[in-house]
């Protein structure tokens, strides 16, 4: 016998496998944050810190401690210190929520740095949520506290970093929602 009579044919592929669904070759293209997604995320997360900042050193330094100013309707300005997180809660452990948003902040950088090109407003979304979790961890290491102000009587006093918090999330959840419905078609 020959060598070439002993030979099995060449499978020769173009673009799929034998059975015609199954991909022969992926393009894949790196989910990392690039250059432009942190320079986003860092514009949006400083931002946010400068805002929230601010705002509370205003209110700190023009209202008395438990002052308040009515603005319109049931929304007023009212100084008030939350050595806890969301509703008070966990007042008595600041070092434990120090601890936990540190690493919460940790771990959201650590996803970015690894997703960051997923989505076009994840940049947006994650550096608000970053920006505001910042900005209280700073008043909670400086001062053992954060100071929160608006208030809307049926809701617990809350500032710009709880604010921005909460909108980021919602982003993320809307974003997430979009990504997952179906496409329609377009008929």
């Amino acid at each position: 016998m020959t060598e070439s009579s002993t030979r099995v044919p060449a499978d020769v592929r173009v673009g799929s496998a034998t059975d015609g669904l199954t991909p022969f070759s992926t393009a894949a293209r790196s989910l990392a944050a690039g250059t432009p997604e942190w320079l986003a995320l860092a514009a949006v997360g400083v931002a946010a810190i400068a805002a929230d900042q601010l705002t509370k050193h205003i209110v700190s330094s023009q209202l008395a401690l438990d002052d308040q100013v009515k603005l319109i309707g049931p929304l007023s300005i009212h100084h008030v210190q939350n050595s806890g997180i969301a509703f008070g809660l966990f007042s008595s452990a600041t070092a434990a929520v120090i601890v936990l948003t540190a690493f919460a902040v940790g771990w959201m950088i650590l996803f970015f740095a690894r997703s960051g090109s997923r989505h076009p407003v994840l940049p947006v979304a994650l550096g608000l949520v970053i920006g505001g979790s910042v900005s209280n961890l700073v008043d909670r290491v400086r001062l053992g506290h954060v100071t929160d102000f608006l208030d809307l009587k049926f809701w617990p006093a809350f500032n710009l970093a709880d604010s921005f918090i909460v909108v980021g999330v919602g982003i993320l959840l809307l974003a997430l929602l979009a990504a997952d419905r179906p496409a329609r078609s377009r008929s």
